[in-house]
């Protein structure tokens, strides 16, 4: 994927001002800071995976997935902690032998000298997490959560919801979306009247279709998330009131790989306040695991 990245920070390990380079556990406590474990959800598995607390983090990695390719622009860049969006291991194992690619990817690791970290349903939850992200990438206003979270503030929980400032169609809408995403095999799936007028839009990045309840209540004209399935699907628009909410189903890597600049900045600001330097760096590794589609074609 061809997409911008960002460098931050000094490569130095001790800069002009006196700040210091951060071990893997300093890290740790600013990312704790920023998305909280608590908000996490029960199923999830977040926090530290692979490496040394104590370990130096002078080179940082942001990105969605710890996919080979991943792994390899981290360890090619000399990275000492890649953080990543989504788990490596979301279920307990029993080995972490190289001859699974899960096992392999944690002996690549730990031989590069790299830490691995993963921020999944507490980086969707926390303020300026991936949603809220989608929310001002989109211009949304009054923005609130779709659901709460029961350990958080008020503004914290999955999935957010808001106002645009000027009514619009779906169809132009769904090309700002278009417009705003990395560019994808998969594209953008719309669903609704092109001409339709929406106002009021609810967002969820990675999978949302356990939120329709949530949307419906909301009374958004338009819900964008992913991984979109064809039953969920045919149920909402089924139940939809006056054919609302329209759906517009996106890349769920796409979704997600918006937060990534935004999260490093973050982490860069809250090291910095505690006397930190460290570089960041977000992967243009695409890790959406789709490669072409097949359409008929439209007008």
């Amino acid at each position: 994927m061809e997409s911008d990245h960002q460098t931050t920070g000094l490569p130095s390990e001790h800069s002009e001002q006196g700040a210091t380079t951060p071990t893997v556990g300093d890290v740790m406590l600013a990312i704790e800071e920023l998305w909280p474990e608590s908000l996490a959800e029960s199923w999830d598995a977040v926090g530290l995976v692979v490496g040394r607390p104590d370990s130096s983090a002078a080179k940082i990695l942001f990105a969605v997935d710890p996919t080979r390719e991943v792994i390899t622009d981290a360890l090619e860049w000399g990275a000492d902690l890649l953080i990543v969006h989504h788990p490596l291991m979301m279920k307990p194992v029993n080995s972490v032998a190289a001859s699974h690619f899960k096992g392999d990817a944690v002996h690549r690791l730990i031989e590069g000298g790299c830490a691995l970290a993963t921020v999944h349903t507490n980086g969707d939850s926390a303020v300026g997490g991936v949603s809220d992200v989608l929310a001002d990438a989109f211009g949304l206003e009054n923005v609130e959560p779709l659901s709460t979270s029961a350990d958080g503030l008020p503004e914290e929980g999955i999935g957010r919801v808001g106002d645009l400032s000027e009514a619009t169609t779906l169809g132009d809408f769904a090309g700002v979306v278009f417009s705003i995403l990395p560019a994808v095999a998969g594209g953008v799936r719309v669903a609704g009247d092109r001409d339709g007028l929406v106002s009021r839009v609810a967002v969820c990045g990675g999978a949302g279709d356990s939120l329709f309840e949530k949307v419906r209540e909301s009374r958004a004209d338009v819900y964008v998330t992913a991984d979109l399935r064809h039953h969920p699907v045919s149920e909402a628009r089924e139940a939809a009131e006056n054919n609302r909410p329209y759906l517009i189903d996106v890349s769920h890597f796409g979704s997600e790989w918006l937060w990534l600049t935004p999260a490093a900045a973050a982490l860069d600001n809250v090291l910095a306040d505690q006397g930190f330097t460290a570089q960041t760096r977000v992967s243009t590794v695409n890790s959406d695991p789709w490669d072409f589609v097949l359409t008929a074609g439209t007008d």
